[in-house]
């Protein structure tokens, strides 16, 4: 089953915003569609405003209340209608392993959106799109980004990291939760954990260790939340080097003193940030494959998405 991500209609190019526009993202549309199957939703045509339309915002009302109103006219108050749109089709959404959303939009901005208070005055761009605050409540452990962040090489690698990360997991459900498999996937998942948050790390650890003190549904939800809230997290090249050096010492007994030596010299000058995470990496599978063994083969961090997508520097 292809990873089913949910996206701002705009970003895959239909002509549906206000200005009959859109935001057409090369990423979305070249790099990543070959990988996944995409969901279009477009919040603001789907409650019945029209292509053009008038601009619309968010404001805060006398009761501190964040509403979707019309930018020109702001008595034409959209909320309830883009809240119960929200509710019907978010449960819809079940099988979604991310979700793209259009930057500094009213209806799905991730952050940073503009909000206004009854006057017309700007508060800031401090507020969260309408359709999108619902999605994330809903789903807290689903990854969500920006078409425009998405333009960061290492927010792009991040979110495709999370998405296929989900994916696998939800793969895993399909056939019916157990403790074992969440320890079989745990195992797999250990080192790419680590190169995010050693902390994390630590703490899903003793998470599976006591699997057994929780509910099924309950272990397999919680595991996948701070699996996600772990993997968000930036890898560090501190953290990348930690790893390598531990999956190069699986090596040490293969390898002669010189290639060892060379593994260890493309480490230290990635850790220095003279070489890419490709350089020490490349080499490691290729010691892999000279010298196979199951567990390392098996770990995520090698590959966490394909590399056709070439997104690791």
């Amino acid at each position: 089953m292809s990873i089913q991500i949910g996206v701002s209609a705009c970003v895959l190019g239909q002509k549906v915003r206000f200005d009959a526009g859109h935001k057409a993202s090369e990423f979305c549309n070249s790099t990543l569609a070959p990988f996944v199957s995409y969901v279009p939703v477009c919040p603001e045509q789907a409650i019945g405003l029209g292509v053009p339309r008038p601009a619309i915002r968010l404001q805060l009302n006398s009761a501190q209340q964040v509403r979707l109103v019309n930018s020109k006219d702001s008595s034409i108050d959209h909320t309830e209608t883009m809240l119960r749109f929200t509710q019907k089709l978010l449960p819809q959404l079940t099988q979604l392993s991310g979700y793209i959303v259009c930057a500094k939009s009213p209806s799905c901005g991730m952050e940073r959106v503009r909000l206004n208070d009854q006057n017309g005055n700007q508060l800031g761009k401090v507020g969260v799109g309408i359709f999108t605050q619902q999605l994330m409540n809903s789903y807290p452990w689903l990854p969500v980004e920006e078409d425009g962040r998405l333009l960061d090489s290492n927010l792009r690698e991040n979110f495709v990291t999370r998405i296929f990360a989900c994916h696998d997991y939800q793969q895993m459900l399909q056939s019916g939760f157990s403790v074992g498999k969440l320890v079989a996937f745990h195992s797999r998942y250990k080192f790419l954990v680590m190169a995010h948050s050693p902390t994390a790390y630590r703490e899903l650890g003793r998470l599976v260790a006591q699997a057994k003190l929780f509910a099924p549904d309950e272990l397999a939800q919680r595991y996948l939340l701070d699996l996600m809230q772990a993997l968000k997290q930036q890898a560090t090249r501190k953290q990348q080097a930690n790893v390598l050096m531990h999956l190069q010492g699986f090596f040490k007994k293969m390898l002669s003193g010189s290639a060892k030596q060379e593994l260890l010299t493309l480490i230290h000058k990635y850790r220095q940030g003279h070489l890419p995470l490709l350089a020490p990496l490349t080499l490691l599978r290729h010691h892999l494959a000279q010298h196979p063994h199951q567990y390392l083969a098996a770990q995520q961090y090698l590959q966490p998405f394909p590399d056709e997508l070439g997104l690791r520097a």
